[in-house]
């Protein structure tokens, strides 16, 4: 799941039967990028992360529905104050359940009058998965006062507004 990756950590992190959030790059068309490789738009790469979770405990569809709500599924280039391609909202899906699930809920946010234009977030095949660099990894704590800054970039007004 993308958008800015250091956004999406917390949220996740946070959630009974998750096992571990990995922020990283994927979908692109270079090996092994770095975050000023991925952050220059050429190498197609957009910030995300690998979730690892106990279905038994939190299900495909519930991780689903949490990134609903941290990200502007009306906003196709980026997240926010984070505007690039790079950050923009997409599901990458590894099979085809978990295609019909995140398509299944897409059409129901669609359906529900939440948002008054197209809802853009592609869902996507999984790619190859890159990890980012360690000081990306759970940036929210290692980098509180710089994590604050972004939350209050017009993420926390958004959810407030909207869910």
């Amino acid at each position: 799941m993308s958008g800015c990756f250091w956004c999406m950590v917390k949220p996740f992190d946070t959630y009974p039967g998750i096992e571990k959030v990995e922020s990283g790059y994927t979908g692109g068309h270079v090996a092994n990028p770095t975050y000023e490789q991925v952050k220059t738009g050429t190498t197609g790469h957009t910030e995300a992360v690998r979730i690892t979770f106990d279905p038994t405990v939190v299900s495909y569809a519930d991780l689903v529905e949490i990134y609903w709500h941290q990200t502007d599924p009306i906003d196709a280039m980026g997240q926010f104050q984070d505007r690039s391609d790079n950050c923009r909202p997409v599901i990458f899906v590894k099979d085809d359940e978990r295609r019909q699930i995140a398509e299944r809920s897409k059409q129901r946010l669609a359906e529900s009058g939440l948002f008054d234009r197209p809802i853009v977030t592609q869902i996507e095949d999984a790619q190859p998965f890159y990890s980012a660099e360690d000081y990306h990894q759970q940036f929210y704590k290692k980098n509180p006062a710089r994590f604050a800054m972004e939350e209050v970039g017009g993420r926390e007004q958004f959810k407030r507004d909207h869910w």
